[in-house]
């Protein structure tokens, strides 16, 4: 088994290695880093070269280099990845999780740093003392706020007779967002006469036999937190949750579109754009003068039809229709 690991990891170095071609003069480099791969997720890298190109910069212009490497949930190779990029000096660091921002601070204090799908730099543990996070961090952030409104979702839509709801929850320890959502939802369920089971996932190859755990204890709804575990494991989350006749909500859009009934939630292709037209208006003065981490600015409330039709969930007006 540790060969087979062993052999993985370096195959992962060789591939970092291939990706790093020489730097052409003159040409600025973008260093895009996912932790992991997702489906979701890869929406805010799209987002991220959108507004770059709506910008001017594209690699069919030859006007800029992307250098992209997706760790695949390895914590070694997302290591590796960051270290290659600071090595080869990059112009810029763009970042996409909570787990590859944070690799990336922790590598770097001079390259900037545009994050996505990541929380505040309190969130992360990389504030200072003063709460600031660090000098050459960007980008877009998102705090818990959103979550009561996701959250609250749940009775309302679901409507029920018995005036209590049961709500299932998988979270991950390691996650410092994870936890602090959990705990922000014990403490809005207390308020909403609304129980909550939870239980922990480290690894997504984990995630069937958890999920089954959860439904035999009598839950009436999922909820999906923001949680890379969970982005990862969604679909075996769905299929179990779906064989039990459990609806999934969330605080995420893009798991709406992959068969969660409803959420209220950040855009993730925009999140990406977000932090890309940022990431553009440094290529063009090469300073980081005015730029700050800002809130992500598109939320929305949205819903899967065929999700709502199969739990018999009435919809009501505002909502979005996910493709």
């Amino acid at each position: 088994m540790k060969i087979v690991r062993l052999a993985t990891l370096f195959a992962a170095i060789i591939a970092i290695a291939a990706c790093s071609p020489p730097k052409k003069d003159g040409v600025p480099v973008v260093g895009f880093i996912d932790a992991f791969e997702d489906a979701t997720i890869s929406q805010a890298k799209t987002g991220f070269i959108d507004a770059l190109k709506q910008n001017g910069f594209s690699e069919e212009k030859g006007n800029i280099t992307i250098k992209y490497n997706n760790a695949q949930g390895s914590i070694p190779t997302l290591t590796q990845i960051v270290n290659q990029f600071v090595s080869d000096k990059v112009d810029l660091l763009a970042t996409s999780t909570t787990l590859a921002t944070v690799a990336a601070i922790q590598k770097t204090k001079t390259i900037p740093i545009f994050q996505m799908v990541s929380p505040t730099p309190e969130r992360m543990k990389v504030a200072d003392a003063s709460g600031r996070g660090p000098a050459n961090l960007f980008g877009t952030m998102e705090d818990l706020n959103y979550i009561d409104t996701s959250f609250a979702l749940i009775p309302k839509l679901l409507k029920p007779k018995s005036g209590q709801v049961t709500v299932g929850m998988i979270y991950n320890q390691s996650e410092p967002q994870s936890a602090d959502a959990l705990q922000r939802i014990q403490t809005l369920a207390g308020k909403m006469n609304i129980k909550v089971v939870a239980l922990p996932l480290n690894s997504s190859a984990d995630a069937q036999l958890v999920t089954q755990s959860l439904l035999s204890k009598g839950i009436d709804a999922f909820f999906a937190n923001p949680d890379n575990t969970v982005f990862a494991a969604f679909e075996t989350i769905l299929k179990s949750c779906n064989d039990k006749n459990i609806p999934i909500f969330t605080s995420e859009a893009g798991l709406v579109q992959r068969g969660a009934v409803a959420a209220f939630g950040a855009d993730i292709y925009q999140w990406g754009y977000q932090s890309g037209l940022q990431a553009a208006q440094y290529l063009k003065t090469h300073k980081t003068d005015g730029l700050k981490l800002e809130m992500v600015k598109v939320r929305k409330h949205v819903y899967n039809p065929a999700a709502a039709k199969k739990y018999n969930v009435i919809i009501p007006a505002g909502f979005e229709a996910v493709k």
